[in-house]
């Protein structure tokens, strides 16, 4: 089978791309390990900026997002027993952020793909990718025990952290940046209403906390807890009190709770392969890149990656130009970089690290304190929170 471009991995990433190439008369083929149910039962990210949004409309895929997005105009810091707003729309000329959960964007996407007719092979086995530093790179995959091969012009690796794309690149020529942080994320999701209209992070002696929601009456609550904790070991009844104890005196005895529907640990990691392109090979997503997600860029930043590559290959095949193509990974890593470095600093200020020390805490106190007593500090990040611009 002939194609010109084929996407490895059917996340957000991989969809979103497809979707983007299909509607600019680009033909391409989305190859998935797992299951579409599994794919869309899988609980991530919910936090978009403005761009994110934007691009999702740009897909065509942004009518229930417009109907049932939350958007969040501020969010919540809480130390010392006080809640403190950064106010992002006011502090950034008008941007903001919508809350529309990660897997609502799956689905969009699989529905509008499905409806174009576009080519999506769930449980797609066995793959592997050839010759991409080639002018006729293939990919290879069984699907029901039957082999089959494509050809194609450009392969985009957006199978995330785990997948095959990133080992294709030689390790001549991938260079690895990582930091493994000593916490994880427990996290609850539960058919509540939010304890509060905006999230609510919070910075306390017990650890780290925070308050997120889904829709209205879904909500999605964190605790910051050691690498070696069970989920298991967490019932509904002690998580809740371990929340309430972190929470200032308000939210803490507003906060509705009721029985989860999803529970997990997740461990935090900051990473990033470099470049983000070998030949016609093209990484995105979390293939290339993971953030702790204190700072709300996981996803974000995936579509950033493709906002770059779909207008690069789409540049190729309406002109012949290569510009895109060849800067691709320039300016990914670029936009990565700052927010790498906006998530390790949100992880930073907010977390208890083991060995803070008595200093260290007075010092995460005195940059909280700093933080939301000077404008041009929330200034910096409402910035950063709602999303850098792009490079056009």
């Amino acid at each position: 089978m002939r194609v010109q471009v084929a996407i490895i991995g059917a996340g957000p990433a991989g969809l979103l791309l497809a979707q983007l190439l299909q509607r600019a008369g680009v033909e391409a083929i989305v190859l998935e390990q797992r299951s579409a149910e599994y794919v869309l039962g899988r609980i991530r990210a919910g936090v978009l900026e403005q761009a994110s949004v934007d691009l999702l409309h740009e897909a065509g895929v942004g009518e229930r997002l417009r109907r049932e997005g939350l958007v969040h105009d501020g969010i919540e810091l809480c130390f010392g027993g006080e809640r403190h707003r950064v106010a992002l729309r006011e502090l950034t000329g008008g941007q903001c952020v919508t809350v529309y959960g990660q897997t609502e964007v799956t689905r969009d996407l699989m529905q509008a793909l499905a409806a174009s007719g576009a080519r999506t092979v769930y449980e797609a086995q066995d793959v592997s990718l050839h010759d991409v530093d080639g002018d006729r790179p293939r990919v290879r995959y069984t699907k029901d025990g039957v082999p089959h091969e494509l050809s194609c012009d450009f392969i985009a690796g957006c199978d995330g952290f785990h997948g095959v794309s990133r080992t294709c690149v030689p390790a001549s020529v991938l260079r690895t940046f990582e930091r493994v942080y000593p916490f994880g994320w427990l996290g609850v999701l539960c058919d509540t209403p939010p304890v509060s209209p905006e999230l609510i992070y919070a910075n306390h002696e017990r650890g780290f906390a925070l308050c997120s929601m889904r829709s209205r009456t879904r909500s999605r609550y964190y605790v910051q807890c050691s690498l070696d904790e069970r989920v298991e070991d967490w019932s509904d009844e002690r998580f809740f009190d371990e929340l309430r104890a972190r929470l200032d005196g308000p939210a803490a005895s507003t906060l509705i709770t009721g029985p989860s529907i999803e529970k997990s640990i997740a461990p935090l990691r900051s990473f990033v392969a470099e470049p983000m392109r070998f030949g016609r090979l093209f990484l995105a997503g979390d293939a290339a890149h993971i953030v702790p997600p204190t700072g709300a860029k996981g996803l974000n930043l995936a579509a950033s990656d493709i906002r770059y590559l779909s207008r690069a290959l789409i540049e190729y095949y309406r002109t012949g130009h290569e510009e895109g193509i060849d800067s691709y990974s320039a300016r990914c890593l670029r936009r990565v970089w700052k927010a790498e470095r906006f998530s390790w600093w949100m992880t930073s200020i907010m977390h208890r690290f083991p060995d803070t020390g008595a200093f260290g805490q007075r010092i995460q106190e005195a940059e909280l304190a700093y933080l939301v007593g000077s404008r041009a500090a929330s200034a910096a990040l409402a910035e950063n929170y709602v999303g850098l611009p792009f490079e056009d």
